[in-house]
């Protein structure tokens, strides 16, 4: 069951900006991971359930998370079935990410009132998740359509909340223009949390990143 309301996850959301995402298979690093980006001062994070097992190290991350750090909200990506997001939802995943829309996914996460976000590319997509209950749409590929598809979106739907996801990156010009464009938060993944900085195990860097990712997103919002 879901520690934080789905109202909670949205606020976390809205107050940070940033939504640091990552995969791997290895339980040790990836709660290394987990902590250098929970003392570089984020509060979310979405674990992508790719490859074997995935739900294995997201149920023994979530439950560090838990006990080791207070505040910390562990959501799932890369859902792609209603079975996939209820199995996620019993180890207690406070939110849902889908790189498509998926009805049957909004049914399962909203009769348990845990916040999904749809991956949309028109809006159609977004108009239908918004009708089906979705808080915060998630732009994907966000590299594809950039700020400026979003600030189309937000001229005639203003109430529209939108994450991009791919395409982001730490440079405070490319976290400008999204902000600038409307959007509520951004999803980072590679462009923070980086191969390089996973194959060096280099925590304090990535530390370090994500408190300045973070910095600059409140810098570029004023």
């Amino acid at each position: 069951m879901a520690k934080y309301s789905r109202l909670e996850v949205i606020r976390m959301m809205q107050e940070t900006g940033m939504v640091p995402l990552f995969h791997h298979p290895d339980l040790d690093l990836s709660r290394k991971v987990l902590k250098a980006c929970y003392d570089g001062g984020a509060r979310l994070l979405e674990f992508t359930s790719r490859g074997d097992f995935a739900h294995e190290v997201f149920s023994e991350l979530n439950k560090y998370a838990l006990k080791e750090l207070p505040g910390m909200i562990l959501g799932v990506g890369s859902i792609t079935d209603g079975p996939a997001a209820s199995l996620f939802m019993q180890m207690g995943a406070n939110f849902i990410v889908t790189p498509s829309l998926r009805e049957d996914i909004a049914l399962i996460c909203n009769r348990r009132k845990v916040l999904w976000s749809a991956g949309c590319g028109s809006l159609t997509e977004i108009n239908r998740a918004e009708e089906l209950g979705c808080e915060i749409v998630k732009l994907f590929p966000g590299s594809v359509y950039g700020p400026g598809f979003v600030k189309a979106i937000k001229a005639p739907q203003p109430w529209t909340s939108i994450m991009p996801t791919g395409g982001v990156t730490t440079e405070k010009e490319n976290l400008r223009a999204w902000f600038d464009a409307g959007v509520t938060c951004v999803g980072m993944g590679s462009g923070l949390i980086s191969k390089e900085i996973l194959d060096n195990k280099d925590f304090e860097r990535l530390e370090f990143q994500v408190r300045k990712a973070l910095e600059t997103i409140r810098k570029v919002r004023k």
